[in-house]
């Protein structure tokens, strides 16, 4: 069952996620060559307990970081790592959640390390396109297959693919919530959006094929054929003039 969260109840939802936005854009100074991911989770940690909110994933079915952070080929839930040290020409996804009052907002970004080559750059501008042509079809009264059909439509102008095996999906007083929210679908299939319904929508864009393997760490996911993916997601609120996104705190 969705749940339609309450005025009170999307103001703590706001507040997560704008500790979540406001970690991410300070994760995002020292995404650098020779950094490590494992550093970078310690950053990000760090900032959101001085926030006085809570790591989302730190402890989650067993999860022992603050962050997941996936390079490369790794769509989704890298494990942060002191042995991986980023290098230039890498993508780097960092995905990260707060709980603030015992309601959580999520959102990731993925970015360029130094200087990227063409390809990746059209990648990630592929991402961001996809989830403002998402966020841009979420509201009361339209329906999740609209939201669904934004991305992957993106995706295939681009002439990449969706992950078919993962998903968005509703947030508040847990981490993941119903609706589950596919990056592929159709217009005015699947449930109809109502006003205070809040959801995390992610779209996860391969260069290559669909496909994906978990590998046997039992989290990070990756591409099938080592293709280069991107992954963004904001937590929004639906209202009856549009989505208003809570996680963003400035221009993609």
């Amino acid at each position: 069952m969705i749940s339609i969260k309450t005025p009170e109840e999307i103001e703590k939802i706001r507040r997560a996620c704008r500790i979540a936005a406001e970690t991410l854009a300070n994760i995002e100074k020292y995404i650098k060559p020779g950094v490590t991911t494992k550093e970078i989770d310690r950053i990000g940690e760090q900032f959101i307990l001085k926030a006085g909110a809570k790591p989302a994933f730190k402890g989650y079915r067993g999860y022992q970081f603050a962050t997941c952070i996936s390079v490369n080929y790794e769509v989704v839930h890298g494990i942060p790592s002191d042995k991986r040290a980023l290098a230039e020409g890498d993508l780097v996804g960092v995905d990260i959640g707060a709980v603030f009052d015992d309601y959580y907002g999520d959102m990731a970004r993925t970015y360029g390390v130094g200087k990227i080559n063409k390809s990746a750059e059209r990648l990630l501008k592929c991402g961001k396109d996809a989830l403002k042509s998402a966020i841009a079809n979420t509201r009361a009264g339209a329906y999740l297959g609209d939201v669904s059909y934004a991305i992957e439509s993106q995706a295939k102008k681009c002439g990449y693919s969706v992950v078919r095996d993962l998903f968005g999906h509703g947030v508040g007083r847990n981490l993941h919530e119903d609706p589950l929210i596919p990056n592929f679908g159709n217009r005015g299939e699947g449930v109809e959006l109502k006003s205070g319904m809040v959801l995390a929508i992610e779209p996860m864009i391969n260069a290559g094929g669909s496909e994906v393997i978990t590998m046997d760490d039992g989290w990070t996911v990756i591409t099938s054929d080592h293709s280069l993916s991107a992954h963004f997601e904001d937590t929004v609120v639906v209202t009856e003039r549009g989505a208003e996104i809570l996680t963003c705190l400035k221009k993609m």
